[in-house]
């Protein structure tokens, strides 16, 4: 019997500081059934735990991986450990390339391909562990993948292995997560990395980063300088890191001429050149790489890293609908991750494109993308698993609200969720593509209108993220179609997107350049544009305005593009136009048909209504027409607007309106409801109840001044507490010289002024409001003039009197001043002593 490959390999495995910590973690596993593994980069984790846990009986072990790359990279070099080719005992299965068989144990796979499969089966069959490899991280998909596996163990398998592999401080988070009832065990295995000697590179004075068009050429100078400064000092091979594939292709470019091999790696190489950077040759190598080779992959013969401090990470603006990948600075658990692949050989250099002053400034870890990024893929994930809001699961942070809320409205609109959030048919069909739901959306859509191949060509492109020249995608899909660097990737993307298409129809005539840009609008609807009057410009109907770079795009000045991607610089109102290809008014309507609406518009605009109907396409106004009789409650919400930013004065306020306002908010205060409140906040929120029908003939403030206010305010008189307003609040009150005295309500408390003869005799003024406010008395001289106040007249006249009637009598001598103000007659005018 032929020795097992598996067997073999642990009887002597290779001298990686993991290999010591082995017995531990089947020690582990055996008494848990899960663990967590934490050892730093190079640690050899990733080769030895999966055939260690294979070793313990029959079934497969499936390793994820946060990239194709990796999952490629991983299980060629174990079955290089294992002196097999690849595909036999060790394997993997990446998008778009598998190589299995019947005979493999080991396979590495990307966590989104292990989600594809615990959706379609969650039992896992024929899977003995899993290993979730790199959690640390932070993806999306491997947050989410943890949380099902927690959730299969509890309710579905509980003999399923679970491993996760971490290289930070977060395993004892990790660990309570995936233990359920109790922490799973964590195993930690110290590193032997070499020493690496950090040497600063900051950039010369004058030079940024990054300006609003993204990484500075000036930039990659500097970072190409850095390369060649660690080629002249150092010896052994350097790995470079710089954010996206354009930096890549940039920092290639500036060390041409070198004295070594230059060799990009980023996850959109073909599988060949990928292999080739990844592989030590015959003369000194320089490897630019995008974060594809900060963990998990493992690059011989470095012995130098060039960082240039910059990394990529998923941002959504929710209020715009603008989603993607920004530019940010690396964070200090990044660089170390950076750093230690210089030291995984011997000993090495880190030389890092910033100074120790920034260094301290560097956020500690980088944001797990559950925070920040897009989360409509992984709302969809949450609904197919029956548990739309993540409730339940063990996931390590919840989704933020405001962010899920915005992924469920999404996939309600593609018809994905039903209004429960609960998935629907076609949301498990959109599910099954495995890609970006609204690129789904637009695969399964645009199939019917723009024929299969073309829908798949297309949503291949944007699902690989090829380099649109000049944001034109329909001369990026020529130049795929002719062959170039992006070819292989995109051609094995469409057959596998054409394969989930079922419907092939034909193509309604459509040129490519309009099939690409109807299948950009089925994808993103609400960034379906159009050209401003200004001609620079353009709306999308999400509401966000849009250019392009300047000088950047034959598109400039096309009546209609479908926008695919577009991201807004700080600072800036409008977004930067990225990709995106033309189209036309019809087929705009026709992509975003959810967004047409028909709207009767009615606003205070200049002191008048204006009212108009308009059609439109989200924020695209498309029609607009005057209303000669807009509907009465649009007016009424109109001139409420009006009122609120003119104010109330703009009625006609006469001396009876003035006045029943005053009685009417003294009720209101005195005795609360039913009586109504009159202030101007009151007022304007309920102008339509008090202005009632006198609103649906205003046109302007010539009409307002015409309004009959004193009739309108008494709309809002209480019934039958009505009738009651003149014996609560009088308007006027009889004294006892037998006048008739207007009572002023605009004061806190209500004031009756009136000459002091007219009141001899009164022992008191009546209270209002059922007797539960005094009237203010405000006595005032055959003048008119105050002499005095009191809401206490029988008080007023035992002390206060004999002092004003001794300071009166000498101003005012033909007019009589009693002794004895409690029976003297009151008198209107004047009448002397002793008169008759």
């Amino acid at each position: 019997m032929p020795e097992d490959p598996i067997a073999r390999l642990l009887a002597r495995p290779p001298d990686l500081p993991v290999a010591a910590g082995l017995a531990d973690v089947l020690e582990a596993v055996r008494h848990s059934g899960v663990a967590v593994v934490q050892a730093p980069p190079g640690s050899g984790k990733t080769s030895l735990v999966p055939p260690a846990l294979a070793s313990l009986g029959p079934g497969r072990v499936v390793v994820t991986q946060p990239r194709r790359i990796a999952a490629r990279a991983a299980g060629r070099r174990l079955a290089h450990l294992l002196g097999e080719p690849v595909g036999r005992t060790s394997g993997y299965s990446v998008r778009g390339d598998r190589q299995t068989s019947d005979a493999t144990r080991v396979e590495f796979v990307t966590t989104g391909v292990l989600l594809r499969r615990l959706q379609r089966d969650p039992a896992l069959p024929g899977v003995a562990a899993v290993v979730l490899d790199e959690v640390h991280e932070r993806q999306l998909d491997s947050d989410l993948a943890l949380a099902l596996l927690v959730d299969v163990r509890a309710h579905l398998r509980d003999d399923l292995v679970v491993v996760a592999m971490s290289a930070t401080v977060e395993a004892q988070r990790t660990a309570a997560v995936l233990g359920g009832a109790a922490p799973a065990p964590v195993v930690d295995v110290p590193g032997s990395l070499h020493p690496v000697e950090t040497l600063w590179s900051p950039l010369p004075s004058g030079v940024l980063r990054m300006d609003d068009r993204g990484v500075t050429p000036r930039f990659l100078d500097h970072v190409a300088a850095t390369v060649r400064r660690a080629l002249a000092e150092r010896t052994g091979d350097v790995l470079v890191f710089v954010p996206g594939v354009a930096e890549v292709a940039g920092v290639v470019r500036r060390l041409a001429g070198v004295d070594a091999d230059v060799r990009p790696l980023h996850g959109r190489l073909p599988h060949r050149e990928q292999d080739l950077a990844l592989t030590a040759g015959e003369r000194r190598r320089v490897v630019v790489s995008t974060a594809v080779a900060e963990s998990s992959l493992t690059v011989p013969g470095v012995r130098s890293v060039v960082d240039a401090g910059l990394s990529r990470e998923p941002r959504t603006d929710h209020r715009r609908g603008l989603a993607g990948l920004v530019t940010v600075r690396v964070s200090r658990a990044s660089a170390a991750q950076r750093a230690g692949r210089a030291g995984r050989e011997g000993p090495g250099a880190a030389y890092r494109c910033w100074s120790p002053a920034e260094h301290e400034h560097l956020a500690d870890h980088p944001a797990p993308e559950i925070a920040t990024a897009d989360l409509t893929s992984f709302a969809l994930e949450l609904a197919v698993w029956g548990s739309p809001d993540g409730t339940g699961l063990a996931l390590l942070d919840r989704p933020p609200a405001p962010a899920l809320a915005a992924a469920r409205e999404t996939l309600t609109a593609l018809g994905a969720v039903d209004a429960s959030g609960s998935v629907t048919d076609r949301g498990r069909a959109i599910a099954r593509v495995a890609v970006d739901p609204r690129l789904a959306r637009a695969l399964l859509d645009g199939a019917e209108l723009t024929g299969s191949r073309r829908a798949a060509e297309v949503v291949a492109m944007l699902a690989e993220d090829v380099r649109a020249p000049g944001a034109d995608l329909v001369a990026a899909l020529r130049g795929l179609r002719r062959g170039g660097p992006d070819t292989g990737a995109w051609k094995a993307a469409v057959r596998r997107l054409e394969g989930a298409v079922t419907t092939v129809t034909g193509d309604q005539g459509l040129t490519d350049d309009l099939a690409v840009g109807l299948v950009v609008a089925l994808a993103h609807p609400d960034r379906v544009a159009r050209l401003r009057p200004s001609g620079s410009s353009y709306l999308m109907a999400g509401g966000t305005g849009a250019t392009f770079a300047r000088g950047e795009s034959a598109l400039a000045g096309t009546s209609w593009l479908a926008v695919a991607d577009a991201d807004r610089p700080s600072g800036r109102s409008d977004a930067t136009i990225r990709s995106a290809a033309p189209l036309d008014e019809d087929l705009a309507l026709e992509a975003a048909s959810a967004l047409w609406r028909e709207d009767e518009q009615v606003a205070w605009r200049g002191g008048r209504v204006v009212a108009r109907r308009t059609t439109s396409l989200g924020a695209i106004e498309l029609t607009s027409a005057t209303i000669a009789e807009p509907a009465p409650h649009l007016v009424a919400t109109a001139v409420r607007e009006g009122l609120r930013v003119d104010g109330l004065a703009a009625l006609p306020w006469g001396e009876g309106a003035t006045a029943l306002r005053a009685r009417l908010s003294f009720l209101h205060r005195a005795l609360g409801e039913p009586w109504p409140d009159v202030s101007d906040e009151a007022l304007v929120e309920t102008v339509e109840t008090w202005l009632g029908p006198d609103l649906a003939r205003v046109r302007g403030a010539g009409d307002l001044r015409r309004l009959d206010v004193t009739a309108a305010l008494r709309r809002l008189l209480p019934w039958p507490a009505a009738g009651r307003l003149d014996d609560l609040a009088p308007e006027k009150v009889t004294v006892p010289s037998g006048s008739a005295v207007r009572v002023d309500y605009d004061g806190d408390q209500p004031v009756l002024a009136v000459r002091i003869q007219e009141v001899f005799g009164w022992r008191s003024a009546p209270a209002l409001a059922e007797g539960r406010v005094p009237l203010l008395l405000h006595l005032l001289s055959p003048a008119r003039r105050p002499v005095a106040v009191t809401a206490d007249l029988e008080s007023f006249w035992a002390t206060g009197y004999p002092q004003v009637r001794g300071e009166l009598r000498g101003r005012y001598p033909k007019h009589a001043w009693p002794d004895d103000p409690w029976t003297a007659p009151p008198t209107r005018g004047v009448r002397r002593p002793g008169a008759r």
